[in-house]
This record gives structure tokens, C-alpha cells and sequence, in this order.
């Protein structure tokens, strides 16, 4: 091999492959570029601060939107009363004895019944009543 080729060999063995990542902005540091950039008064020093942060317009769009509607969020009216989370216990209690009604409903019925049965039974056999013992 001539000395070129071998260069170029070492060359290309000694590269390293950048590999993309996806980079994460915490809250707080968008918070505090949308304030430097709202900051900035003079032409191109939004373009400038967004050079050095190595960010793109578009970041900073996105992240003023996102500030934008998490203050509207902060300022509504949030409704009254317990929580949806806080009455299933109580959901659940009141499903148990709406149950339990039911059912007690349907064994009254059935001891009408019968005591209408007994009662047209001791007409029938001219029994003495409960009604009509004094």
C-alpha cells in the first residue's frame, strides 16, 4: 500500500459518526428564553440570542404558544365541590343499598301476598282474624 491510501484509512477508522439525539428542554429553561427573547428591544437580538442558545425560530414560537395557554389554564375558574376521584367510595356504598332496598322491597311484596292468602283463606274457613279478636 502506498503511504496516501494508508493515510487515508487511518483517517476514516479515526472519524467518529455523530449520532443524533433529540434534545429536552426543561420548563424552566424555556421559560427563561421566551423572557430574554420578549426582552429583547433591538433588531436581531432575538435572531442573536437564538444563535448562541442554538435554537430555531420555531422553538421559540412554539414555547411562547405553550406559555401563552398555560396562563389561560392558570386563570380559569376551576370547578366547585369534591373532586370526581373523592366519591366513588360514597358511589359505591349508595349502589350497595339502592341493591339492598330492592331487595327487601321484593320480599315485602312477597309477604303481602301471603298474608293476603292467609286472610282469604281464614274468610273462607270462617276463622277468626287478627282484625276481628278484640
Amino acid at each position: 500500500m502506498s503511504p496516501a491510501v494508508k493515510q487515508n484509512d487511518e483517517r476514516e477508522s479515526a472519524e467518529v459518526v455523530a449520532v443524533a439525539r433529540r434534545r429536552k428542554f426543561t420548563a424552566s429553561y424555556k421559560r427563561r428564553i421566551v423572557r430574554e427573547a420578549d426582552a429583547c428591544s433591538n433588531p436581531g437580538t432575538v435572531g442573536a440570542l437564538l444563535r448562541r442558545e442554538g435554537l430555531y425560530s420555531s422553538h421559540l414560537s412554539n414555547w411562547r404558544q405553550e406559555v401563552e395557554a398555560a396562563e389561560l389554564a392558570a386563570l380559569q375558574s376551576k370547578p366547585r365541590g369534591p373532586k370526581p376521584g373523592a366519591t366513588k367510595a360514597a358511589d359505591r356504598r349508595v349502589l350497595g343499598l339502592e341493591l339492598e332496598v330492592a331487595k327487601l322491597k321484593k320480599q315485602l311484596g312477597r309477604a303481602e301476598q301471603i298474608i293476603d292468602v292467609q286472610k282469604k283463606l281464614c274468610d273462607l274457613l270462617g276463622l277468626p282474624t287478627a282484625g276481628d279478636v278484640p
